[in-house]
């Protein structure tokens, strides 16, 4: 890239960023107070956001938090971060620590999660394909008196050529995600719904709003025809009660977890560039040529830590 042009290139990227609608307190965290300096106290706690620069950029992540339901019947994730070093306690800095399982809460699946054979060849999250993992999506509302059939897949019209699909059920309209306890009546794939969406569309990702994107009566043979092959990735546990149906750029990174099944992530459906100043550290930056790229960039929904591990990327 020639010299010259770097001051034009950057001054359109900061164009770009400015089109949000600015949200009040600072870059880093949007809900502190605009008169403090140096101290937060409890009134910019209380800004824990769901939606960023002016409603573009929508988070449809399930905090991390206690009472998060588990796939089994009543039972909740439980404390998720730990304050192992504090400051209050004479600590030199405040150090968290995460307990949690791969499948916990906003989630994605990779094939080994049900097929032996895939996960004995290595196929983790860590080789899942960022380039399907974002891009354009869309969302779509089932139909609310069934499970995700065939019958119930045809009647949504999906054309060819679309390869990312979040299904909007009424597990968001019961709240389920926001009850204290697993709740095994949740709606699903069918093992011929899951069947006719490998036969007849192009998608490879598949989003859905609970736990599990197979009906618990169709738990393991949903699963075993969407990971026949090794090309279809599943992103359960999704937030979308305040979400129009329609078509979002979707950014989702699961945690580098080498030999993982599955991985905690954070997405987002995101419309517009948002600059902001914030501490990003050990990146790998070995074989990245200098230049501007775009930046994504998503810490898990970690309540009450104050630090996160994050998968970043660059794309062109």
């Amino acid at each position: 890239m020639a010299a010259s042009r770097l001051p034009l290139l950057l001054l359109l990227a900061v164009a770009a960023g400015r089109h949000a609608l600015p949200a009040a307190g600072s870059d880093a965290h949007p809900g502190y107070d605009d008169g403090a300096e140096d101290t937060c106290g409890v009134p910019a706690a209380a800004g824990r956001m769901e939606e960023y620069g002016g409603g573009r950029i929508l988070d449809i992540t399930h905090a991390y938090r206690a009472d998060l339901p588990e796939f089994a019947p009543g039972a909740v994730t439980g404390p998720v971060v730990r304050l192992k070093d504090s400051m209050a306690n004479g600590s030199i800095c405040n150090l968290s620590e995460l307990k949690m399982h791969c499948h916990t809460g906003t989630h994605v699946d990779a094939p080994g999660h049900i097929n032996q054979g895939h996960f004995a060849a290595g196929l983790d999250v860590d080789k899942l394909d960022l380039d399907l993992l974002n891009g354009p999506t869309l969302l779509v509302d089932t139909p609310r008196n069934t499970n995700i059939t065939a019958k119930a897949m045809e009647s949504l019209n999906i054309p060819k050529g679309v390869r990312r699909v979040l299904f909007r059920t009424l597990n968001t309209d019961r709240k389920l995600m926001w009850k204290k306890g697993g709740d095994l009546s949740y709606v699903g794939f069918t093992e011929d719904g899951a069947q006719w969406l490998v036969d007849n569309t192009d998608i490879n990702l598949v989003g859905i709003d609970y736990l599990s994107v197979a009906a618990y009566d169709h738990l393991i043979t949903a699963h075993v025809v969407f990971f026949k092959f090794p090309n279809i990735i599943l992103v359960e546990g999704l937030k979308l009660d305040d979400v129009k149906a329609g078509i979002y750029m979707l950014h989702c990174l699961p945690l580098r977890l080498v030999g993982s099944e599955g991985s905690p992530i954070r997405t987002d459906g995101v419309t517009v560039i948002e600059l902001n100043i914030i501490l990003v550290e050990g990146l790998k930056l070995d074989d990245v040529k200098a230049g501007i790229y775009m930046l994504h960039c998503l810490p898990l929904r970690l309540v009450g830590s104050e630090g996160s591990p994050i998968r970043c990327i660059l794309i062109k």
